[in-house]
């Protein structure tokens, strides 16, 4: 099928635009390739996707009304994977409007694309961070995230709501996927593992917030991508025991739904150092500090209702993940970093 896919120069969707089209679907991908982080890493990713002849690239922004909506008259995908935003935590702090824009201004625009093209179904991306100060773990959806620590995760929130509303007004099929720390090859130049592994060859000490005392449920691509794959071929339907009494904010009597993927393993983040300094044979240096705003102590996914309702099930581990990871980052930085 026509598959469009937002964020096709990031992270997870350069991984999931690759994965179907190796199953031989068309994808239609979009990205602002913005310079958040490294665009020559979005670009390579870009050039890897280029490759396959079912694959066709706009480079527009999702706060561009009339682009989008074009883009959607011209291509009439089938189904959309939105996974496009101004992603992180810390970087949320200085740059409040950009997370408006792209965030909530944007999202609005696919839905409208979906809503105006009869697109089959949604699936769009959100966030453990959701979960702010809720600390009953691990994490389910039937909880409240009504206490966001960071705007990153209100916009992310906002996105939950706004298609709630699209899927009940419209009878548009939307699933929600709250993502839990993913990490991988061709990862976020922003993220841990890509910052931890960088300084460490580099010789420069790594910064470990909160003095490195958190948890999270490191979750690796490739599991990643198998959970969004699954979710997008089955369409959403209305729950038809839903109780207006008694709500139940991961199902509705729209067809709606959303998902905690992750790895449900949390692990101790000076663990997580110690397997990336074991892989690069190297010993790393040191800086903690003190807890940064807008972050939170502990992540752990419940992902008891992916695995009931797609057979979702984590295979890689934290050791693996990380040897992978670095074994891609030593060979694509080949030459270009002191390597240890």
């Amino acid at each position: 099928m026509k598959i469009l896919i937002t964020g096709t120069a990031g992270f997870i969707g350069f991984h999931t635009a690759k994965h179907l089209l190796e199953e031989d679907h068309q994808i239609v991908g979009l990205d602002n390739v913005n310079d958040y982080y490294s665009v020559e890493l979005k670009n390579a990713r870009l050039d890897q996707l280029k490759k396959y002849e079912k694959f066709s690239f706009y480079k527009i922004g999702l706060e561009d009304q009339d682009a989008v909506g074009n883009l959607f008259k011209k291509e009439k995908p089938q189904r959309v994977i939105h996974l496009a935003a101004q992603a992180g935590v810390r970087y949320s702090l200085d740059h409040p409007h950009a997370y408006i824009q792209s965030n909530v201004v944007g999202t609005l625009n696919i839905l409208e694309g979906c809503r105006h093209h009869n697109v089959e179904h949604l699936v769009f991306a959100s966030t453990s961070s959701v979960y702010g100060l809720n600390t009953n773990y691990p994490f389910s959806v039937t909880s409240s995230v009504n206490h966001p620590t960071s705007l990153y995760a209100a916009t992310k929130k906002d996105n939950e709501l706004m298609a709630h509303s699209y899927a009940h007004l419209y009878k548009l099929p939307c699933t929600g996927l709250r993502f839990f720390t993913v990490y991988g090859p061709w990862g976020r130049p922003d993220m841990a593992l890509f910052i931890f592994t960088k300084n460490i060859l580099e010789g420069k000490p790594i910064d470990l917030f909160n003095g490195g005392d958190m948890v999270r449920d490191f979750t690796y691509i490739d599991d990643i991508v198998g959970g969004v794959v699954r979710v997008v071929m089955k369409i959403p339907e209305a729950n038809p025991e839903w109780d207006g009494q008694n709500p139940d904010p991961s199902t509705s009597p729209a067809p709606y739904r959303v998902y905690n993927i992750g790895s449900n393993n949390p692990v101790k983040l000076m663990d997580f150092v110690k397997e990336i300094e074991k892989n690069l044979g190297t010993e790393a240096k040191l800086n903690r500090m003190p807890f940064q705003l807008g972050d939170f102590y502990k992540s752990h996914a419940d992902v008891s209702s992916l695995i009931r309702d797609f057979g979702y099930q984590p295979k890689f581990t934290v050791q693996e993940g990380i040897k992978n990871f670095v074994d891609w980052y030593t060979s694509y930085y080949k030459g270009k970093i002191p390597l240890k």
